[in-house]
């Protein structure tokens, strides 16, 4: 497979110079227009989402109690944490229609067009029932965005520079992601709620545009012309490890997200302090996603996995007993560079280990894991917290360690060398 189809070059003349130079940058590190193009249009929205992590608890809070009433933090738990869940239920599922149909862009635009518009109707929730309502809208969204998205990369990447090709995807990303949070503290802290849905839902959109606008798909033949696997076929111990290792990963880190409240209490900062803290893992994340990625992509990508694991491990318990805001940051900032050296080379491996046409399935169990660990962390803070402060992050370091384990147990050494199933 080439690094890239001749007619994603058909528009390159009319390119803004800085496109081009951007595009040039990253040709040099393994990304072809395809993969920029996605990574840039994925950036967009997850500024877009990420402007919610600060102010939904604070959101919550200033809502009517439900019918049941329960804690605030359990509250704020439940939402943030339904995304998740909500995307890694149906993300199997659009994984396998995206291979059914051998198209992912109307998948990638559709599914940001829903999440744009769930976004949106946080404006006129006036009470926590709606909410989960909207709350549901974005996941669907992701859910369709993600497989679609990854199995484009994947088929328009070759195994020599994939690393590089996941570490842009992911580095873009997670600079959205970090982005998000600061501006949504700052709006928060300046100019209300409204604002930060308005801007979210804008984020959200220009990602569709982005993709709509530079994105080309593979042809259809590439999908159908090749006898797939069953879906169950595809579910091997080294494939089902590596979405635990995200599913850990995205549970430890997420942890926090329904303590905002809390942290702010012990650490006596505001919601700007809180949205530094939540932004120093993304912000460390972008400092060594891209070299990781090459770096595996020179050698085996299980050692980067399991060491990756291990710093989540060591980062995450003691966010329990933090007191003052540097220590919270720079625990975030540890948790980041672990992450960094989970994700490129898991979604790399992933895809080396993917069937040609088959890759929307594959892929999906990686970031099922994803979400699922997304639901989970919020989830299990809004919750263990009921027990102590402290609970959570045993449980989250608990997780990454087994994870680290079964990874070295389960996936083969040589499993990184490779190549995709034709």
């Amino acid at each position: 497979m080439s690094d890239e189809p001749d007619r994603q070059n058909n528009q390159e003349g009319s390119e803004p110079s800085w496109v081009q130079r951007l595009r040039d940058m990253a040709g040099g590190i393994g990304a072809n227009r395809a993969v920029l193009a996605l990574s840039l249009a994925r950036m967009g929205d997850a500024i877009g989402n990420s402007v919610l992590f600060v102010v939904v608890p604070l959101y919550v809070a200033q809502l009517p109690s439900p019918a049941v009433p329960y804690p605030e933090a359990v509250r704020a738990g439940i939402l943030l944490s339904l995304f998740g869940l909500v995307n890694g239920v149906l993300q199997p599922f659009a994984g396998m229609l995206v291979d059914r149909a051998g198209q992912r862009k109307p998948f990638i635009i559709g599914g940001l067009l829903l999440l744009g518009v769930a976004t949106l109707s946080y404006i006129f929730a006036g009470r926590y029932e709606e909410l989960l309502i909207s709350r549901v809208g974005q996941g669907v969204g992701a859910a369709l965005t993600i497989p679609a998205t990854l199995a484009l990369i994947t088929s328009a990447s070759e195994r020599r520079t994939r690393g590089g090709s996941m570490g842009v995807y992911t580095t873009l990303r997670v600079v959205g992601l970090a982005i998000g949070p600061l501006i949504g503290g700052a709006l928060q802290d300046t100019l209300g709620f409204r604002s930060v849905f308005y801007t979210g839902t804008a984020f959200v959109l220009a990602g569709a545009f982005l993709v709509w606008l530079w994105v080309q798909d593979i042809p259809v033949s590439t999908t159908r012309e090749i006898k797939l696997p069953s879906f169950r076929g595809q579910l091997t111990p080294a494939l089902l490890t590596l979405g635990l290792a995200t599913l850990a990963m995205a549970t430890a880190f997420s942890l926090i997200s329904a303590l905002e409240k809390q942290f702010n209490t012990r650490l006596h900062q505001g919601a700007l302090g809180f949205g530094i803290a939540f932004s120093a893992l993304m912000i460390s994340r972008v400092l060594l996603q891209i070299p990781i990625g090459r770096w595996s992509d020179q050698s085996s990508r299980k050692p980067f996995i399991i060491a990756g694991l291990m710093l989540m491990t060591a980062s995450t318990v003691p966010l329990g007993w933090v007191t003052r805001n540097w220590q919270f940051v720079l625990l975030r900032v540890f948790q980041g560079l672990g992450s960094a050296a989970i994700a490129a080379p898991v979604f790399a491996l992933a895809a080396d280990m993917s069937k040609v046409g088959g890759e929307g399935r594959h892929m999906s169990i990686v970031t099922m894991g994803f979400g699922f660990g997304i639901a989970m962390g919020t989830l299990i803070g809004g919750v263990g917290s009921l027990v102590s402060f402290q609970f959570p992050f045993f449980i989250g370091g608990a997780l990454t360690f087994i994870a680290a384990g079964l990874t070295y147990w389960l996936v083969p050494s040589s499993a990184g060398h490779e190549k995709r199933k034709g």
